[in-house]
């Protein structure tokens, strides 16, 4: 039977596993800790970064963490998190891909858009996007393409590439260790629900 919340409501994203009555101070004190974990763990996630030679772009596992924190958060936490995670860099953190801290630049775009991507990965989490290793893959494919939506146009209003340029240095050069993370995230999240429902 699978695992209820403490209201006895089927939990929607695997945080709602951990209890709490909605409305609660436990419930709000649990959602904190879950946002700022999330943004955590992002920014913990931009520290494993490769730098390939000549690229203004980085190979990181930022959006690794950002889909895994929507997944796992549903749309409002995952919102609230990325949300906390920009608003920290702005403010000085150097928690952005290698070290990087402030607003603008090259970059941003896709912080911009790990809000847009986390969000959407929570709500189709919540509608069961992340229940079976098919359904997995989709969330996750939808999830980076938001990122990318975001973060080429503006790699390509800051750098001044031409699109062909920005689509190799800001997406193509990705796509093999976007589909390695994607395919991660399919083995681990349908695998977290079906222990779960034990």
């Amino acid at each position: 039977m699978a695992n209820a919340t403490a209201t006895g409501a089927r939990p929607a994203v695997l945080s709602d596993l951990i209890p709490a009555v909605p409305g609660s101070t436990a419930a709000r004190v649990r959602d904190a800790v879950l946002v700022a974990a999330g943004a955590g763990l992002t920014g913990l996630a931009a520290q494993v970064s490769i730098p390939l030679p000549g690229d203004l772009v980085p190979v990181t596992g930022q959006t690794f963490a950002v889909v895994l924190v929507g997944a796992a958060l549903g749309m409002n936490r995952a919102f609230l998190s990325m949300l906390l995670y920009m608003a920290a860099g702005v403010a000085g953190i150097p928690w952005f891909a290698g070290g990087a801290h402030g607003f603008g630049g090259a970059t941003f775009g896709y912080v911009l858009g790990f809000i847009a991507a986390a969000s959407l990965v929570g709500w189709m989490a919540q509608r069961g996007g992340d229940r079976t290793v098919l359904r997995t893959i989709g969330t996750m494919v939808l999830g980076n393409l938001v990122i990318y939506a975001f973060g080429l146009p503006v790699l390509v209003a800051v750098t001044g590439l031409d699109l062909g340029t920005a689509l190799w240095a800001g997406a193509g050069k990705f796509v093999v260790g976007d589909l390695l993370k994607i395919a991660l995230a399919a083995g681990i999240l349908p695998a977290a629900w079906k222990l779960a429902n034990r």
